[in-house]
Parts: C-alpha cells; sequence; structure tokens
C-alpha cells in the first residue's frame, strides 16, 4: 500500500480509503438486510491489505454502517484513522453536540479522528455553521476536549465555494467528488493542497458508473489497465493533490483489487494523464452533440426527464458503459436519485423541441435511448 502525507496534520494516510455506505446485504425471509459479518470481513481484510482510513456517516446503510464501522475497528482503532460526519440540520451548536455523541454511541469509541460538516456550501457555513453558539463554536470545544482529533468538511457546491470555504482557516482536510467524468473540483484540490490541508476523494469511480465495462475507458491507456475500475482509481491518485481515494466496497474481490491498485508504485505520467484528459475532453464533447443537460427542455408535460435518459444515453454511446447505462434507466422512477418518467414514456407532443436552444431532435433521440436502454 502506498501511504501519502495527509496536509499538515502530520499523518500518514493510504492512498485506498474504504467508504461504508455500500456494505453487503443478505436475505433474511423476505428482507434483505445488512451481513454485519461478511461487511466485518471485507473491512477487516482492507485493513490487512494497509488500508489505514475508514470513512462512513450517520445515514449510511439505512444508519447501520456506523454501527458496523465500530464494530469492525474492534482490536485496530489505534491503527487505523476514523472518518464520519454530522449533518447540518440547523444552526443549533447543542443540536450538533447531541449528534457527535449520538456517533460516538454508535461507533462505541471516545474519539473521532476527522469529523466533517456534512455535505456543506458556502451559504450553510456562513448562516448555519460560523454563528454565535453554532456548530463551529461546538466543533472547536469538542476539539478541545479531545472528542474531535480533525475538523474537516465534505463539500457539494459551485466549485469556486471549495476556495472561499478553505480561506476560512477551520478545516484540516475536505472530501470532495473527483472523477474521469467530473473533474470541476481539480483547481480547488490543488489550493488545498497548498494550504496545507488534507484531501480525500468520493466518487473516484464515479459512484460505480466507471465500475462498469468499458472498452471506450479502458483504451485510454490501451494494454496497460485490466479494468475501466482500474483506469479511473489511477487516474484519481495520480493527482499530486489527492491523500486519499475512498471506494465504497462491498466484496473481497472489490478490496483485493483496489488494494493492488494503491500499492502499485508506478503511477500515472504526465503525458499518460494529458492524453487521458484530453480523450475525455473530447468525449465530453462529443456528449454535449446530443444534449448539453441544459434543462430548458423541462419539465415535460408527461413527466419523461429528457435531461437524465440522455445522460444514461450518453454514459451507453460515448463511454460504453452500456451495462451501467440500462441498470440506471431500468431504476428511473423508482427513487429521488432518478426522478421521472423513462424515454419509453414519451407520448411525442414536441413541446420539449420547441423549447431546445440545441433544435435536436428531441422525440427521434428517446425513441433511440428506449430501445438502446430499455
Amino acid at each position: 500500500m502506498q501511504y501519502r502525507e495527509f496536509g499538515k496534520t502530520g499523518i500518514k494516510v493510504s492512498a485506498l480509503g474504504f467508504g461504508a455506505m455500500r456494505l453487503p446485504q443478505k436475505k433474511v425471509g423476505d428482507k434483505d438486510v445488512f451481513d454485519y459479518d461478511e461487511s466485518i470481513r471485507i473491512i477487516h481484510r482492507a485493513f490487512e491489505l494497509g488500508v489505514n482510513y475508514i470513512d462512513t456517516a450517520p445515514g449510511y446503510c439505512n444508519g447501520e454502517s456506523e454501527i458496523i464501522v465500530g464494530q469492525a475497528l474492534k482490536g485496530w482503532r489505534d491503527k487505523v484513522y476514523l472518518s464520519t460526519k454530522n449533518p447540518i440540520e440547523d444552526a443549533s451548536g447543542e443540536h450538533y453536540r447531541a449528534r457527535l455523541e449520538r456517533s460516538l454511541k454508535k461507533l462505541d469509541v471516545d474519539y473521532i479522528d476527522f469529523y466533517h460538516f456534512w455535505g456543506i456550501n458556502l451559504k450553510t457555513f456562513e448562516e448555519s455553521i460560523d454563528v454565535p453558539d453554532g456548530p463551529l463554536s461546538a466543533a472547536i470545544k469538542a476539539k478541545e476536549e479531545g472528542l474531535i482529533k480533525h475538523i474537516s468538511f465534505s463539500f457539494h457546491d459551485d466549485p469556486q465555494n471549495l476556495l472561499k470555504l478553505i480561506d476560512t482557516g477551520v478545516f484540516e482536510s475536505v472530501l470532495c467528488q473527483y472523477n474521469l467524468l467530473d473533474r470541476s473540483n481539480e483547481a480547488g484540490i490543488a489550493y488545498a493542497k497548498e494550504k496545507g490541508l488534507g484531501v480525500v476523494i468520493m466518487g473516484p469511480v464515479g459512484g460505480g458508473r466507471l465500475g462498469a465495462p468499458s472498452d471506450v475507458i479502458k483504451g485510454l491507456l490501451k494494454g496497460k489497465v485490466k479494468s475501466s475500475a482500474e483506469i479511473a482509481l489511477r487516474f484519481v491518485l495520480a493527482n499530486p493533490g489527492v491523500c486519499v481515494a475512498l471506494s465504497g466496497m462491498s466484496s473481497i474481490e472489490m478490496v483485493e483489487e483496489n488494494a493492488r491498485t494503491a500499492s502499485n508504485e508506478t503511477q500515472l505520467s504526465a503525458e499518460e494523464v494529458a492524453m487521458i484528459n484530453e480523450a475525455m475532453e473530447e468525449n465530453r464533447r462529443l456528449a454535449e452533440l446530443y444534449c448539453t443537460g441544459c434543462n430548458y427542455c423541462m419539465p415535460c408535460p408527461n413527466e419523461v426527464n429528457i435531461p437524465l435518459n440522455f445522460r444514461l444515453m450518453n454514459y451507453h454511446r460515448v463511454y460504453g458503459l452500456t451495462e451501467y447505462a440500462r441498470q440506471e434507466y431500468s431504476r428511473i422512477g423508482t427513487n429521488d436519485w432518478l426522478k421521472g418518467k423513462k424515454a419509453e414514456e414519451c407520448i411525442e407532443c414536441g413541446i420539449c423541441e420547441e423549447k431546445c436552444p440545441q433544435r435536436l431532435k428531441i422525440r427521434e433521440q428517446l425513441r433511440e435511448t428506449a430501445k438502446a436502454l430499455g
């Protein structure tokens, strides 16, 4: 396993981190329940292979992830850095403290190494965190008491606001998204490194998208990688600002494959990274020929989620991520992440085409999408 300096904390962390949000389940009667024994076995295998950073959150795995991680840490606590999160529900420092104590109890630990303000944006920080008797004051007090070792934040906002949150000077590490398909935080990652923050990456395999088989993705480094997931992880780890890449691993096989990749001492060269960036930029331009995702076509009178359908079609048509695209297409309309209706529900009224600034033949493309992914 390769290890990296984690900002100015004086800590060395494994290049691969364990993201405990996709732990395995098993059938008990007619119900799917989380498999504690198998989850702990998988986490322990990661620890055995040198992973020393594990990330969880109160809401992961229907609220059971922190409990499982806490059990897995027995016998490993002094060798592993623990990260979890506090959902900022209001501007109360008292409520922040209650949520912290709840996590400590579920994890059954005396302290948390990296405690994140969870999924914040600049507005939340200014209006609900950095306020009198608010969450930031409570976090500083908890750190003074030794309940938190390092104050951190995970980020979901416009990329320019990442720089502003770093400039507040209150954080020691940041958790943000970065992968082959989404490089919008690249400047923020470089800035965090310059300012001495540790950088942890979520979604290095694009939330599972880049883990699906793809000859297009593998072809970015033809003959040099065994899977799409390998090139995705190596691309993220080649960024000099990245300290840890989190992977949500739900099997021993995934742990061992990712550990092999993170243990590879031969990083991608600057030329290889440039070549990958150029190819992915060309793919992005090609995808935009089919749809830029501007949303002007919405709302659809029949509730077809046109941008989502076209995004999935581009994963198939442009990136070769057909297996992933078909799986996600089948789930449209089943949850809040994939709202609306599938392409096959189009009634061909043509209203969307009148609103499209690119004058795309939307009805025709929806028919193609339904045929390819349905």
